[in-house]
C-alpha cells in the first residue's frame, strides 16, 4: 500500500483526477479526517473537504505508472 498526499481544489482537476483515476483497476481510497471514499467516485470526492490536501491511499505496491500520471495533484 502506498500513500501520497494529493490537492483537489477545483471541479475540474477532481474531473481530471477521477478520469485517471478509472483507468486502473487498484482499490483506491481518499482519506480526509475520519472520512473515506472511492478515489473513482466523483460525488464521494466532492463529498470531502477540498480546501486542504487529501491522502490517496493505492492499495498495490506496483503503481509507479499511476504515480507519474497524477503527478500534477501531488501536494508536498
Amino acid at each position: 500500500m502506498k500513500s501520497v498526499s494529493i490537492l483537489l481544489n477545483t471541479a475540474e482537476s477532481v474531473k481530471k483526477f477521477v478520469n485517471i483515476m478509472s483507468a486502473y483497476d487498484y482499490p483506491t481510497d481518499l482519506r480526509s479526517g475520519r472520512y473515506v471514499v472511492d478515489a473513482k467516485s466523483i460525488l464521494g470526492i466532492f463529498s470531502l473537504d477540498l480546501n486542504k490536501p487529501v491522502v490517496l491511499e493505492i492499495n498495490s505496491d506496483d503503481c509507479d505508472d499511476l504515480l507519474r500520471e497524477i503527478t500534477p495533484f501531488i501536494y508536498n
